[in-house]
């Protein structure tokens, strides 16, 4: 279950976060050649002064991202869905390229637990929950 975090200096309407947090997991499912039923997306919202990233110039709307992932992703899967959000993040919620940073930590499948049980590695094309929907 990729988790998707966004810190964000800035407030957004609940319908904004709604469309954006659909079109980062349809970006994901597409990028990562998986689903998009088990992708978690999680935006929070400060102020501008709770954020400082200089690059972003001043007054700048920043979005620090933190993308927890299962392991096996190429860099250019990787590069792509990255280009792809920080597009996603000007259109929708007007944060300019050069306010976006992302950062990519990735685990092993048994580190993603849900009340059914866990992900398995990940592998292309796959649907990760197929396993837990088998069940008894």
């Amino acid at each position: 279950m990729p988790h998707l975090r966004f810190e964000l200096n800035f407030p957004v309407s609940a319908e904004d976060r709604t469309r954006f947090a659909a079109a980062v997991a349809e970006h994901f499912g597409r990028v990562m050649n998986t689903g998009t039923e088990h992708v978690a997306v999680s935006l929070h919202c400060g102020a501008r002064e709770d954020i400082f990233f200089e690059r972003a110039g001043d007054p700048g709307r920043v979005a620090l991202l933190d993308f927890d992932v299962r392991r096996g992703r190429t860099m250019g899967q990787k590069r792509e869905l990255a280009v792809a959000v920080f597009r996603e993040l000007q259109k929708t919620l007007g944060v300019p390229p050069s306010g976006a940073y992302l950062v990519y930590t990735e685990h092993d499948g048994a580190d993603f637990q849900m009340h059914d049980g866990v992900l398995p590695s990940w592998s292309a094309g796959e649907d990760p929950l197929a396993h837990l929907r088998d069940k008894p």
